[in-house]
């Protein structure tokens, strides 16, 4: 049966080997399919490593800030600090925007964070390159997936920052890079309006008529002063004491601070069941199809295969072999055809994984899983052919 099965594919070496190799493409975007959805997960874990947090404390009835926009008084951390099992507490700010470098735009995610050095809630664990950020102003950490250099200057809003230190594997929960610059800086470029803005919201103030009153410039000073501050972060990343618990601060914040807290299980379930679960939805429907698709092709070059072969097969049979020898034969055919298919996707989706501007992520167990897969796909698909043989007449074999 194998000998049978082995000069079969000899014979035809040329058109199964092409077949091979188109089906491993196909084999080998699915492949892929499954590493970007492995790679979301894998951003959304590296997210959430990197901020250094156990718990994430941010404006109440939100999911923020990673999923949605959060404001928080600026001086709450200070009350945070002084609860039992906290070591460390700070203010963060998140922006996803357009950042200027040169002649072309980078997108990315900007963190503002309290200058100091690693360990540091909402700082860069490590650096490839520099140092971390040591002045309140204009100075910039960067991933690599920027594509920024020691010394380069970037425009982020007003401002141009010089980057002084590159990290890597630093980036949000949809793969954009994160760009670390001083606290003050980003909330500046989060909150504060610009200047005309700025201008006209006086004009309007000083117009309105309840500012007309003796006795009342003093409010307008305050008001205008007040329209100029920004006393809002996004979220405060708290880092817990070695062995403490994160159910205790974090009741007692909701408690008596009024604010939503979030530990590290639900952080995860907001990333992965909420952020990017329509995309996992998608990409499940992808492989669905992908899946259907490959079968067919299978099972349409076997069946095309073994009715270019019936009056073999009549002989075959008229010699006395029996039908499961020549099923055997034909379901070794599919199932070659997916070990060539399944080679060629694996090396295919391999070399051009790190191409993708997302990362792709391929682990171990879904080849092993992808394989079982094709395998049993192969199998499924030359029910047609091995039904089709099955019915061949060993007179065509005289007829013919």
């Amino acid at each position: 049966m194998i000998s049978l099965a082995g000069r079969d594919i000899l014979h035809a070496w040329g058109k199964f080997v092409f077949t091979g190799v188109g089906l491993g493409l196909l084999i080998g975007v699915t492949l892929s399919m499954a590493g970007i959805y492995r790679g979301m997960v894998d951003d959304a874990q590296v997210l959430l490593d990197n901020s250094g947090a156990d718990i994430w404390v941010v404006q109440q009835d939100t999911l923020g800030p990673y999923a949605e926009p959060s404001s928080l008084y600026d001086d709450i951390y200070r009350g945070i600090l002084g609860i039992s099992g906290v070591a460390r507490a700070s203010n963060v700010t998140y922006l996803t925007m357009q950042v200027r470098l040169k002649d072309r735009d980078v997108r990315a995610m900007v963190v503002g964070v309290v200058p100091g050095g690693p360990g540091e809630p909402g700082q860069p664990g490590y650096l490839i390159a520099g140092r971390h950020i040591t002045r309140s102003h204009y100075e910039a950490v960067a991933d690599m997936a920027a594509g920024l250099r020691l010394g380069e200057r970037i425009q982020i809003r007003r401002n141009t920052y010089t980057v002084v230190g590159l990290t890597r594997r630093m980036v949000s929960s949809s793969g954009d890079p994160m760009i670390f610059i001083p606290l003050k800086d980003a909330r500046e470029a989060q909150f504060l309006k610009d200047n005309d803005t700025i201008v006209a919201q006086r004009r309007r103030t000083a117009a309105n008529p309840a500012f007309n009153r003796p006795g009342v410039p003093d409010l307008l000073d305050a008001v205008i002063a007040s329209q100029s501050a920004n006393p809002f972060v996004n979220a405060i990343l708290v880092q817990l004491e070695p062995g403490a618990l994160p159910d205790g601060p974090a009741d007692w914040i909701r408690r008596w601070k009024r604010l939503q807290v979030y530990t590290r299980s639900q952080m995860e379930d907001i990333l992965v069941g909420k952020l990017i679960a329509t995309s996992a939805r998608q990409i499940a429907m992808f492989l669905v199809i992908l899946s259907i698709v490959s079968a067919a092709i299978v099972a349409f070059i076997i069946y095309t295969l073994t009715l270019g072969k019936i009056r073999e097969i009549a002989v075959l049979k008229l010699i006395g072999t029996k039908n499961r020898t020549i099923a055997g034969m034909i379901l070794q055919q599919a199932i070659g055809l997916g070990v060539i298919g399944f080679v060629v996707g694996k090396i295919a989706a391999t070399l051009w994984a790190p191409i993708f501007p997302k990362y792709v992520l391929l682990l171990p167990g879904d080849a092993a899983r992808g394989f079982v897969a094709v395998v049993v796909i192969c199998m499924l698909a030359s029910i047609l052919a091995i039904r089709a043989a099955l019915k061949v007449d060993p007179a065509e074999a005289i007829g013919g």
